[in-house]
C-alpha cells in the first residue's frame, strides 16, 4: 500500500462518518460534505491503485 491508498481509505471513512452524523442531526450541509469526502477519498485511492498496478507491472516486466 502506498500513501495515497491509506490516505483515501481514511478520507472515505470520515467522508461515511460526517455523512452519518449529518443523517442523525438532520445537517444536509454536514450530509453533502461526508459525501463529498467519500467521493475524493475515492478518487485518491484510485490513484493510490494506479501507481501501485504500475509499479507491479515494471517490477514483472523491467
Amino acid at each position: 500500500m502506498n500513501k495515497d491508498q491509506v490516505e483515501g481509505v481514511g478520507e472515505q471513512v470520515k467522508g461515511k462518518i460526517n455523512e452519518g452524523v449529518g443523517k442523525v442531526t438532520g445537517d444536509k450541509a454536514q450530509e453533502a460534505k461526508g459525501d463529498l469526502q467519500q467521493a475524493a477519498g475515492k478518487v485518491q485511492k484510485g490513484v493510490g491503485d494506479a501507481r501501485e498496478d504500475l509499479k507491479d507491472s515494471v517490477k514483472k516486466n523491467p
